[in-house]
């Protein structure tokens, strides 16, 4: 098989196994915390922990890559991975189980953005589309098959085997890896910059912590204000520190690229009202229509259908219309189709809402795509690493801000209604709150340059076109 076409699958299994597994434990925790004698909410430690600890090592992700070599981090990564599944599946106390949900989200924080410097590294410009397609698709299937995933393991075989079924995969993961990744690392070795390490790490760790907690009545107010409060005091610190040291650990300079700016901001924007999707439907699906957790995740399962169905239809697609055209037309779909299931009521036949989900996952798969790949089109070799991580940021940050906004949104409209308990009416309003927030990604996409990405795209430029005209 071609490297173009290997690499990004080796990629993409690793990312898919670290995707999943993030969301994997979500039905799950019931039958955890009874077997090592704990109760669910305080269970809940485990996913926040697990967040904690991606966030706090992804800034570091870019400097490794670039020190110790892409390739070897990258398998190192999976090895870490693998030793805190193991050590989840082995835990008997709910310590044992922090612990080994933070080492795994070690691992999990270097396979992200290490795996993208690999392929921006290694593929030509005009087959990086093609590769991003298969990498984009784990951040869209995991969280959606993850609860019913865990739900079924758990109900028919052990919820050890969540995490047992990590070793065997991690481990093709890296002898694949071994065998058909390149070895490539930074020609320069810059100093790692600790300083601004710690800073950005508890910065973000405190805004993604606190974010992801905002709204779902785990922690007192006060704890999440003081934790947000925190991370935004610890990264207005790092600010300050980059400016004053010429390596620093996220490279906020990269901002001054138009094609990067649009991607990463815009996508932030995208994901925010995208990213709340996950957490929203099955709540609805569930609490709101009273499915089981397997029965909505069958449902939900259909939007990964269409996000796979996407990867032949991207890069053609790009090549007639370009970045920008698809970016700003393909938010305003996304978001509609994501405003849709504002009107999904107990009434709405099933094969409706799977049409809907299926579609939309396609047109979301699209922008993800498109976003990722077009970060890259003006990044020179020398800042990929850098490049990968600060996207890898920004991402986790809209992640957990797209958790936290629909979940405040479904409490208000509880609070306006003045009802006790969560029903289906509850949650129209967050869906269109979170659909209008999507499509305000438009303004940042459509500032674009109609060449933006070109070479990317395989497209030509407006300027080749004139002068291929008579």
């Amino acid at each position: 098989m071609r490297p173009d076409r290997i690499v990004p699958l080796i990629i993409a299994v690793a990312l898919f196994m670290e995707n999943m597994d993030s969301t994997v434990i979500a039905t799950s925790l019931p039958a955890i915390a009874a077997d090592i004698g704990t109760n669910p909410l305080a269970l809940k430690l485990a996913v926040t922990s697990y967040l904690f600890s991606l966030a706090v090592f992804i800034p570091a992700s870019g400097w490794t890559a670039d020190r110790f070599g892409a390739r070897t981090v990258f398998r190192a990564a999976i090895a870490v991975f693998i030793i805190g599944s193991i050590g989840c599946a082995m835990s008997g106390s709910l310590l044992d189980f922090v612990i080994a949900r933070i080492v795994q989200g070690m691992g999990g924080a270097m396979m992200t953005p290490v795996g993208r410097v690999v392929l921006v590294r290694t593929i030509a410009k005009r087959d990086l589309l093609n590769a991003m397609a298969w990498v984009t698709m784990p951040a869209l299937i995991g969280p959606v098959i993850g609860p019913p995933v865990g739900g079924f393991i758990t109900t028919y075989a052990s919820w050890h085997w969540i995490f047992i079924i990590n070793v065997p995969i991690g481990i093709i993961g890296i002898l694949l890896a071994t065998r058909f990744i390149p070895e490539v690392r930074a020609e320069k070795h810059e100093p790692f910059d600790t300083v601004g390490m710690v800073l950005a790490g508890l910065g973000i760790a405190g805004v993604a912590f606190g974010f992801s907690v905002l709204g779902l009545n785990f922690l007192p107010w006060t704890v999440v204000a003081s934790l947000i409060g925190g991370g935004v005091i610890f990264f207005s610190a790092y600010l300050v520190h980059a400016r004053r040291t010429p390596y620093p650990a996220l490279d906020l300079a990269l901002f001054r690229i138009p094609t990067f700016r649009a991607s990463v901001v815009g996508g932030f924007v995208f994901r925010v009202g995208i990213g709340a999707l996950p957490f929203l439907l099955p709540l609805l699906l569930q609490v709101g229509f009273g499915m089981t957790p397997f029965q909505s995740g069958l449902i939900t399962f259909v939007s990964a259908v269409g996000a796979m169905s996407m990867k032949m239809a991207a890069a053609p697609l790009l090549r007639r219309l370009g970045f920008r055209t698809v970016l700003v037309a393909n938010a305003i779909i996304s978001a509609a189709f994501l405003g849709a299931c504002a009107a999904f009521t107990r009434n709405t036949p099933v094969w409706v809402m799977l049409m809907l989900l299926l579609v939309g996952g396609f047109f979301r798969s699209l922008q993800f795509t498109s976003i990722n790949t077009l970060a890259y089109a003006d990044v020179e070799q020398a800042r990929v690493s850098r490049a990968t991580a600060l996207v890898s940021v920004m991402q986790q940050l809209a992640i957990s801000t797209g958790v936290a906004f629909g979940a405040l949104a479904v409490e208000l409209t509880l609070h306006v209604r003045a009802q006790p308990n969560l029903t289906a009416a509850d949650f129209p309003p967050a869906f269109i709150a979170v659909a209008v927030i999507s499509a305000a990604s438009i303004f940042m996409f459509a500032r674009l340059s109609p060449d933006a990405g070109a070479e990317l795209a395989n497209r030509a430029t407006a300027k080749a076109e004139n002068e291929k005209s008579p």
